[in-house]
């Protein structure tokens, strides 16, 4: 299973691992970028039957040059050639069109064409050809595609034509690591980073003073271009470890997150857990996964985020159903139902391959 070795990805990829390993499947992480920390190794010894084998070669993403790429791609043919994995899980795009031994899973999980259409409000601008014929390459050779989100499949279909087998598996947390506490405190929380366009972080400025609580941000302050982001009426929290965070969510009231583009959105996901009532952009993908059990603003409408963030400050009762809705919703969306979809996708792929398997293997090894 590819993977970077931050952000969503790696999250995604060490909780279906872990989900993997107590079915009795091995995984091997195949990581790219920097080199895993100790914190990052630490997580990889909790995860029953899961190695890694490191390399430094971008991850697929902005970041990312073709000539790494192309190297990473040999790197992960000899891989297979090595370990000779029973599947091949990628999540990336541009890799699936290798040629593998067996046909591989492709898991999406964004797409950058839709990120400017979103953020941009105009068609994409492609600056990069290649790209999109990279990506519309790896999609076409996967043997199945995974996507979070009816939604984002159609907007691969918009960007890249027609896909083979698809399926919408929708990610997973471990509710255990985001206990709600018993008391909720009289705050509002929003992760990630302020100048971030699509999570619209920004608009928590033009808001926050007309709120009788705090809105506090937990999120990187350095920015990219240099020097640390300051903010007046928000109160940026930093980067903090997961537990930490996972502890804020757990006394928030609210938590709010008025994005233009999220693909699937695990932050919500892991703040739902925690039992905190959700204010979201009003954009598809949201709806789709929290119709029903969350309240949702357009992303630019800071009248209207005001309001929603003010009525339930002022009503606890609709504060406290709003949370109960979205926390049982939260609960769907279980590692242990996400592993059992992924195996069948495994097996499906096994079958079709035509390639034998490794002679009496202990444990299925998915790469």
């Amino acid at each position: 299973m590819t993977t970077g070795t931050s952000g969503g990805v790696w999250t995604y990829a060490l909780e279906l691992s872990r989900a993997l390993g107590h079915r009795g499947v091995a995984v091997t992480l195949a990581t790219m970028g920097a080199p895993l920390t100790s914190a990052r190794w630490a997580e990889v010894r909790g995860v029953p039957g899961l190695s890694v084998e490191q390399s430094t070669w971008s991850f697929e993403g902005p970041g990312s040059t073709w000539e790494d790429l192309e190297a990473a791609g040999e790197w992960l043919l000899e891989l297979e050639e090595r370990l000779q994995p029973d599947a091949v899980h990628l999540n990336g795009y541009c890799h699936g069109a290798l040629p593998w031994r067996r046909p591989p899973l492709v898991v999406a999980h964004d797409c950058p064409l839709s990120w400017w259409e979103a953020v941009k409000g105009e068609p994409a601008v492609e600056a990069d050809v290649r790209y999109r014929w990279e990506v519309t390459r790896g999609l076409r050779a996967a043997g199945h595609v995974v996507v979070p989100t009816a939604v984002m499949r159609e907007d691969l279909v918009r960007h890249y034509g027609p896909l083979g087998p698809a399926s919408v598996i929708p990610h997973a947390r471990r509710h255990e690591d985001f206990p709600p506490a018993q008391v909720r405190e009289p705050f509002i929380l929003a992760t990630g980073r302020l100048w971030d366009e699509a999570r619209n972080l920004e608009v928590l400025e033009t808001v926050a003073p007309r709120l009788n609580w705090p809105v506090f941000v937990a999120g990187e302050l350095q920015h990219p271009a240099g020097g640390e982001v300051r903010a007046r009426y928000v109160r940026p929290l930093g980067r903090l470890p997961r537990r930490e965070l996972a502890g804020y969510m757990g006394r928030a009231s609210l938590f709010v997150m008025p994005a233009r583009y999220e693909p699937f959105g695990p932050a919500v996901l892991e703040a739902a857990l925690a039992g905190c009532a959700l204010v979201l952009g009003d954009i598809p993908s949201l709806r789709e996964v929290w119709e029903g059990a969350a309240v949702f603003v357009p992303p630019d409408d800071t009248d209207m985020l005001a309001g929603a963030l003010r009525r339930l400050v002022a009503e606890p009762v609709l504060c406290s159903r709003m949370s109960t809705l979205a926390r049982t919703r939260a609960l769907e969306f279980s590692p242990d139902r996400m592993a059992s979809a992924y195996l069948g996708l495994y097996a499906d792929l096994d079958r079709v391959s035509g390639v034998a398997s490794p002679a009496q293997p202990q444990l299925a090894r998915a790469t």
